[in-house]
């Protein structure tokens, strides 16, 4: 679980050494972000914690574009353990539910659906099909912003069956087409880590 007045300290002082072990959602926005996110910082009284991306956008929340929260390095809490839920949070990043079902991944594991489901509500804090398509989600903003590849191609290569499905996703998160984040990503990509011209959440 994690603590709010931890969490709310390393925000405060934009820790790196907590990035990618938790997100700040703000309230007044509907935005999540890394705690290393350089825009102003928002009310304490405004904001709450989740501890994955997938977790922050199951609640309803949308990605920042200035700290890109795609691009976060994954909780270090996991590395080096054999956990079942780490299993298949590296089976969902290699295309495990672009391709099959959540029965079939957790039939890899050996255990239920059901128990697979209930693991990944207490470590993860959103469904495997949640994660899965945060990872789609994420992996389509990286190619846009770091690739000139057709949004058709990027779709594909993202893990979506079709580009209607890729574009209803993304609008669906980001409340704009992919082709539009894409004529405002910086122009000395690839390797930017911020979007600047997104300026439109400043936090109160």
């Amino acid at each position: 679980m994690l603590d709010f007045e931890i969490c709310n300290a390393a925000r405060l002082r934009r820790d790196p050494s907590f990035d990618g072990q938790f997100f700040t959602a703000v309230k007044t926005t509907g935005i999540y972000c890394r705690p290393v996110c350089p825009v102003k910082q928002p009310l304490t009284r405004n904001v709450s914690y989740f501890p994955s991306a997938a977790a922050a956008e199951q609640a309803g929340y949308r990605p920042c574009l200035r700290c890109r929260p795609e691009s976060a390095p994954f909780c270090p809490a996991w590395n080096g353990t054999r956990t079942t839920v780490e299993r298949a949070l590296k089976l969902i990043d290699g295309g495990a539910l672009d391709r099959g079902t959540v029965d079939q991944l957790a039939g890899k594991l050996g255990i239920g659906s059901r128990q697979l489901s209930r693991l990944f509500q207490h470590h993860v804090g959103a469904s495997p099909l949640q994660t899965a398509k945060t990872v789609r989600l994420q992996r389509a903003k990286r190619l846009l912003n770091d690739t000139d590849l057709p949004i058709s191609e990027i779709a594909l290569r993202s893990g979506f069956r079709s580009v209607r499905r890729f574009n209803a996703a993304f609008r669906d998160l980001h409340n704009r087409p992919p082709s539009e984040l894409r004529r405002t990503r910086p122009s000395n990509r690839p390797g930017n880590r911020y979007v600047s011209e997104d300026r439109s959440h400043a936090f109160t």
